[in-house]
């Protein structure tokens, strides 16, 4: 099955206004919607909302955090949100961010490998409906049994950026999330996950305006690819070199430099831009690449993102 996702909520819109864009998503031919989780809405409120707008849709978080609530606090979130999708519920965890961790939350980030790992295989046996006693590496449980497992099994995905988090979704999940990467990255990501489901957040900004694009895409990755995990992503996909004096003004404190030194061949490989025609086929080539699962970001513009919804679906 072609796969095709759309983030919501959109940026500044209530949450409660969306009823109309999702009831007529699964017609325009999408067939998931995923939600984030950084500054905005929680996860999980927006993906309880939207299921009882669609009766057809899949939904997923993309992602939460291991790390900002307890391992079952976070199993009994996804078979609440297993059984008011009707069973269309995709749980995508990741270790997230120090800052999201802890600047904002006040916890630890420590071992993020581990605490993915441990996390993954604690909520495979909860959700599974099993009664967990087990020391993982990263915590304890004792004696945790869900009071309603869901009825069937929930997929689990992975935040996945290198080769160990990649092994791992393909060992131990049902696949990959991954996101600021370029359709040519596609092949690298996918030699180490193999046929496993692979979903890819991608940045759409559908303006022909490209200096106003790419002044918004140079923001967002001085922003993003400065944390360590992205930097050493984008290392390993090849971009160290090209990306060297962004990181070095970042470390010298001048963020404005940092931006303006990202190439533009960068910014137009990360980021999605141009007409409405051709941001849709752009997404496109991220299918043709391997992406099961393209789930389109869509930045603001000054448009109506509702009608840039409506035409950046596969069937527009």
């Amino acid at each position: 099955m072609a796969r095709w996702g759309i983030t919501l909520p959109l940026l500044g819109v209530p949450v409660l206004e969306h009823r109309a864009l999702v009831s007529e998503l699964a017609g325009l031919g999408y067939t998931d919607v995923w939600s984030a989780e950084t500054t905005g809405t929680d996860a999980f409120t927006p993906l309880a909302l939207a299921a009882q707008w669609s009766s057809e849709l899949r939904f997923g978080p993309a992602i939460v955090p291991v790390y900002t609530r307890g391992p079952a606090t976070l199993a009994m979130s996804a078979a609440t949100m297993a059984e008011v999708t009707g069973g269309r519920f995709v749980l995508g965890i990741g270790s997230s961010s120090p800052a999201i961790v802890q600047r904002w939350n006040a916890i630890p980030f420590e071992e993020p490998f581990k605490r993915t790992r441990d996390t993954l295989r604690f909520l495979k046996a909860a959700l599974a409906g099993e009664k967990v006693t087990a020391e993982y590496d990263t915590f304890k449980v004792s004696g945790f049994k869900l009071e309603r497992p869901p009825a069937e099994k929930v997929p689990i995905m992975l935040a996945a950026l290198r080769p160990n988090m990649l092994r791992l979704a393909a060992r131990e999940a049902d696949g990959a999330i991954t996101n600021w990467l370029a359709a040519e990255d596609v092949a690298q990501v996918r030699s180490e996950l193999g046929d496993a489901e692979l979903a890819a957040r991608i940045f759409v900004c559908p303006t022909e305006d490209a200096d106003a694009a790419r002044a918004l895409g140079r923001m967002l990755i001085s922003t993003y690819l400065t944390v360590p995990a992205y930097a050493a992503f984008h290392d390993w996909l090849g971009r160290g070199e090209a990306l060297r004096p962004m990181h070095e003004a970042w470390a010298a404190g001048d963020r404005k430099a940092a931006s303006k030194s990202i190439p533009d061949e960068v910014v137009d490989a990360l980021v999605v831009h141009g007409s409405l025609d051709q941001c849709r086929a752009r997404v496109a080539e991220y299918q043709t690449a391997g992406v099961d699962t393209p789930i389109i970001a869509l930045l603001p513009t000054g448009g109506d993102q509702v009608e840039q919804v409506r035409a950046l679906a596969p069937k527009a």
